[in-house]
C-alpha cells in the first residue's frame, strides 16, 4: 500500500508550484507598471477638489506681486510641502536615475531616503532638470493646490544628493499643472509664478545668498529679491523639518516685470560653451532664451560677440566703444563688476560659464547683465580661486568682457570708479558687518536647530565661525581694494 503521506507531499508539491508561477506571473504584471521609466512619472490624484482658501489677493493672477508679505527682511517665515507617498517616491526614483545612489559618497544609506531607491542611476553631470510633482504648499494657514515642485541644481543637488544630505534646493511653479487641474488655472502666490527655494548649499552662514543680492540691488543692478524660510516637508509621516532656506525671486518672471518697463524683451541664460563670449565660440544652445522662445533670433547676442571682437578695439578705440555701447549696457556691466570682483563672487563669469542673465531691455535695446545664483561669494578660494581687481591673473582671450573692457583706459576709470563706490557704499565694511550680525541673530534659532541629514553643518560652532569668516572677510576686501585705488 502506498503512504498517503507521500500523496499528500506530492499533492502539496504540485500545488505550491502552481501558486508560484501564478504569483510570479501576476508580479511580473505589476512589475510592468512600476519600471523605470513610470517609476518617475507624477502621480495625478484628486481631480475633484475645490480650491477653498483660494482669494484674489493670495491666489490670482490679477494681484500685484506682493513683495513685503513674499520677501521680508526682518522675520524668517515657514513653508510647509505635502507631497503624497507615492509622488515623493517619483521625485526619489528620478533622482536615483539623474544622480545614483543616495548618500554614495559619504558611506550613507543604501536605499533613498523615506523608503526611496537603491543603487541605480550614474553619477555624471546632467542637463536633464529633476521632474515636477503635484504637491500642497501651505503658508500662514493657507494652502495653494497642486502646485509644481521639483529639486533643483546642477553640482550641489549632485553634491548634496551623493552625501547623504536632503536638504535639497526646490523650484516651485504654481500654476505647472494648471491643464491637469483647470481649478487652479493662472495660480499664483500673493501675485508671484515661481520661485527658487535654495539650500544654502556650501555656505554654512546661510546668509551669502540674501546678503549678496541685497549688496547688488543697493549698487543699483536688478536682481532677484531674496527672503530667509523655514522648509517642513510631508511625505507620508507628518511634517520633517528640512532646514533653513533662501527664498529667491525668478528672474524670467518678475525680476524683468517690475525692475524694467516691459519683460517683452529677450532674456537669456547662458550657460556652458559660448558663454564665455571667447572669439568665435557663439552658438544658440549657450544662450538659452527665457522669453521669446518661438522667435529662433539671437541677432542682439551675436551683435555683441561681433562689436566685442572688432578690430577697432584696438585701431580705434573710440569707435569700438560707441559700437560696443549700442548693443550692451556697458556701465551697468562695468558697475556689477566692480561689485562682484570686490566682493569675490566668482561662480559665475570669469571663472564658470553661468550663473547670470542677459536681458534685452526694451527701453534702450541693450543688453543689460543680472547677476544669479550667489550661494558662494563673499568668499576667496572657490572655483579657481577669486580674480584680483586688477584683473592680473585673467586667462588671455578667455573672459574677453572682463579683459577687454578693463584693459580700454576708459571703461577701466569707470570701473575703478565704480570699486570705490562700492567699498564706500554697499559694502562699506561697518555697514556690511551690522547686516551680518542683523542677519545672523535673525536666522541662528532656525539654523542651529538643523537636523543630521538635513544640514551642511557638522556642529553649531561651523554657523558662529562662518559669521566671524565674514566679517574677517570685509575688511580684508576694503583694505584689499584700497590698496589696489592707492
Amino acid at each position: 500500500m502506498k503512504n498517503p503521506r507521500i500523496k499528500i507531499s506530492i499533492f502539496l508539491f504540485i500545488a505550491s508550484a502552481f501558486l508560484l508561477i501564478n504569483c510570479s506571473n501576476d508580479e511580473a504584471s505589476e512589475n510592468e507598471d512600476t519600471t523605470p521609466e513610470t517609476g518617475v512619472t507624477p502621480v495625478l490624484e484628486d481631480t475633484d477638489f475645490v480650491p477653498t482658501d483660494w482669494t484674489t489677493e493670495t491666489h490670482s493672477k490679477d494681484a500685484d506681486p506682493n513683495f513685503a508679505e513674499v520677501f521680508s527682511n526682518t522675520e524668517v517665515k515657514r513653508l510647509d510641502f505635502v507631497i503624497s507617498a507615492a509622488n515623493w517616491n517619483v521625485m526619489l526614483n528620478d533622482m536615483t536615475n539623474l544622480y545614483g545612489t543616495f548618500g554614495a559618497s559619504s558611506g550613507g544609506p543604501g536605499g533613498g531616503p523615506g523608503g526611496g531607491p537603491g543603487a541605480g542611476g550614474g553619477t555624471s553631470f546632467t542637463d536633464e532638470d529633476p521632474v515636477f510633482v503635484p504637491g500642497s504648499v501651505f503658508y500662514n494657514g493657507k494652502e495653494w493646490y497642486k502646485v509644481g515642485l521639483r529639486f533643483k541644481g546642477n553640482s550641489s543637488l549632485k553634491s548634496s544628493w551623493e552625501a547623504g544630505v536632503l536638504k535639497l534646493a526646490f523650484k516651485l511653479d504654481f500654476d505647472e499643472y494648471e491643464d491637469d487641474y483647470p481649478q487652479i488655472k493662472n495660480q499664483r502666490f500673493y501675485g508671484f509664478k515661481k520661485f527658487s527655494l535654495k539650500n544654502n548649499y556650501g555656505d554654512k552662514s546661510m546668509l551669502r545668498e540674501k546678503v549678496t543680492a541685497e549688496i547688488f540691488k543697493n549698487a543699483g543692478l536688478a536682481v532677484s529679491n531674496t527672503a530667509f524660510y523655514t522648509l517642513y516637508v510631508d511625505h507620508g509621516n507628518g511634517p520633517e523639518y528640512f532646514g533653513l532656506y533662501t527664498l529667491v525671486e525668478e528672474v524670467d518672471n518678475t525680476v524683468i516685470k517690475t525692475q524694467f518697463s516691459s519683460d517683452n524683451g529677450n532674456l537669456y541664460k547662458p550657460e556652458d560653451y559660448g558663454s564665455s563670449f571667447a572669439y568665435g565660440t557663439f552658438n544658440e544652445d549657450g544662450f538659452e532664451k527665457k522669453t521669446n522662445e518661438d522667435e529662433a533670433d539671437w541677432t542682439d547676442i551675436k551683435s555683441l560677440f561681433t562689436a566685442l571682437h572688432a578690430t577697432t578695439r584696438t585701431s580705434d578705440p573710440a569707435t569700438w566703444r560707441t559700437n560696443l555701447e549700442a548693443v550692451l549696457d556697458v556701465d551697468t556691466f562695468l558697475n556689477y563688476l566692480a561689485v562682484n570682483t570686490v566682493v569675490q563672487n566668482w561662480d559665475t563669469y570669469g571663472r564658470m560659464e553661468h550663473n547670470y542673465y542677459l536681458y534685452n531691455n526694451p527701453d534702450n535695446n541693450l543688453l543689460t547683465w543680472i547677476p544669479w545664483d550667489n550661494n558662494e561669494a563673499l568668499q576667496d578660494g572657490k572655483q579657481g580661486g577669486s580674480l584680483n581687481l586688477n584683473f592680473s591673473d585673467l586667462s588671455s582671450g578667455d573672459w574677453p568682457l572682463i579683459e577687454y573692457l578693463y584693459d580700454d583706459e576708459v571703461y577701466k576709470a569707470k570701473y575703478d570708479a565704480y570699486v570705490k563706490a562700492t567699498i564706500d557704499g554697499p559694502f562699506k565694511t561697518s555697514y556690511i558687518q551690522g547686516v551680518y550680525d542683523t542677519y545672523s541673530n535673525l536666522v541662528e534659532p532656525y539654523a542651529t536647530t538643523e537636523i543630521p541629514g538635513y544640514t551642511f553643518l557638522n556642529s553649531n560652532g561651523d554657523f558662529y565661525s562662518a559669521i566671524s569668516t565674514l566679517k574677517s572677510h570685509a575688511t580684508s576686501r576694503s583694505t584689499a581694494a584700497q590698496n589696489y585705488l592707492d
